[in-house]
């Protein structure tokens, strides 16, 4: 029996050196690596990527005791190699510019300017590599007056306007600004930062030139609310927060019912009339006021008083199954434990685990890219910390065991 053809990865044969850390960064590596890229990523001896430390909880090795690294440093770094360097010696330095010379891909997210100190900025790394695609990430871009500042992914919520309207109206209980659950702009960010890099590889492939990316989490979330910001430019009406609510969807909320809560989401007037049909509510079919969406959207606060009272009357399954069979979006409101028992979560197969060098197992989940010539692999979990010293720098610099090991006793590694 012959063993089947492994089908290519889109990035066979590109190499990734990623010196980025925490999560905008190496959430854009991790792409790149589930795309089949070799991302070698360089972390500090003895400390790693400040999210190894992020926990509890920890992941587990294979006597079932906590591991040295973070479930959150999990989620964002499989499939890749880890090796350690001290860029502040000459040594780790020289190893670094070798590194970069041997790769077509460059990721950094340190703060503005500090890499030139060590030589590994981009007009020093372009000189021996001149085909590389190098992107720094940064809170604000590599110039203006805000430049210099630090900043996380919670800042540029807020700053960035997300949270003028995100979370409940001021004039209901609980009214006021809310960050999203999850670190948005760094994800954001991690993916406009995939795209670039694609993007100028690509230029690079063609041309021989590499170029210089720079990406900031200023950026990339107000470009997120272009939608709203170019409403507001174009009537003068500064946007607010409708909390579950929808500023020009109705009814597009989520309601109570008898067991719980469920989201009703009518898009168009078709869809409202099915709506009408599955809660049995033929009156609100028939009234004018309601039949048009700029009808209901006028009419707000009448309408979504009288469905709440009445979804009230029946569980959530109930209505759920109703407004199904007249094809209206609904859905139940997870959380992550259920999310994993849904059927459908269960036959995409979102759920991976991978095995660690330790012995344990990394939970995941698969990536969304599904591509039927390249397909994307989840191969490798998140590497122990220098994990592949020894095997990067004997495969790309050729360096033998005794000079590993001198470095290794100079701090280098």
């Amino acid at each position: 029996m012959t063993t089947p053809p492994v089908s290519p990865t889109a990035l066979e044969g590109v190499r990734v050196l990623d010196f980025s850390r925490v999560l905008a960064g190496p959430w854009c590596a991790q792409n790149l690596a589930d795309l089949g890229a070799d991302v070698i990523k360089v972390e500090r001896a003895g400390v790693g990527d400040d999210t190894r430390g992020w926990g509890p909880p920890f992941l587990r090795d294979g006597e079932g005791h906590d591991s040295r690294d973070s479930t959150y440093y999990a989620s964002t770094n499989r499939g890749k190699r880890s090796i350690t360097l001290d860029i502040s010696k000459p040594e780790g330095r020289e190893i670094a510019i070798e590194l970069a010379r041997h790769s077509q891909i460059f990721l950094e997210n340190y703060k503005v300017g500090d890499l030139a100190r060590y030589g590994l900025d981009y007009e020093s790394l372009r000189k021996v590599n001149p085909a590389l695609v190098y992107c720094s990430i940064t809170g604000y871009g590599q110039d203006g007056p805000d430049a210099h500042k630090p900043g996380y992914d919670f800042v540029f919520q807020g700053m960035g306007g997300l949270m003028s309207i995100t979370g409940e109206r001021d004039d209901k209980p609980g009214g006021g600004p809310q960050k999203v659950g999850v670190a948005l702009v760094d994800i954001l960010t991690g993916m406009y930062a995939t795209v670039a890099v694609l993007g100028a590889l690509r230029h690079a492939e063609r041309t021989g030139e590499g170029q210089y990316i720079d990406l900031a989490l200023l950026d990339t979330i107000v470009a997120f609310g272009s939608n709203q910001i170019i409403s507001y430019l174009t009537s003068g009406r500064v946007p607010k927060r409708y909390g579950n609510a929808h500023a020009n969807v109705v009814p597009y909320n989520v309601f109570e019912t008898a067991d719980g809560h469920m989201i009703l989401a009518v898009g168009n007037d078709s869809q409202w009339l099915g709506t009408c049909r599955a809660i049995g509510r033929p009156d609100l079919e028939a009234d004018a006021r309601f039949r048009k969406m700029s009808g209901r959207i006028t009419n707000r606060d009448e309408l979504l008083a009288d469905l709440e009272a009445h979804l009230r009357t029946q569980p959530s399954d109930h209505w759920i199954a109703a407004l199904e069979r007249e094809g209206v979006p609904c859905g139940r409101i997870n959380d992550y434990a259920q999310v994993l028992e849904e059927p459908q979560v269960k036959h995409r197969g979102l759920k991976i685990e991978l095995p660690r060098a330790d012995g344990g197992k990394s939970p995941g989940i698969r990536s969304p890219l599904r591509m039927s010539g390249t397909p994307v692999r989840h191969e490798n979990a998140p590497p122990l910390l220098g994990q592949h010293t020894d095997a990067v720098l004997g495969e790309m610099l050729g360096m033998d065991a005794a000079r590993i090991a001198e470095l290794r006793a100079k701090s280098v590694l």
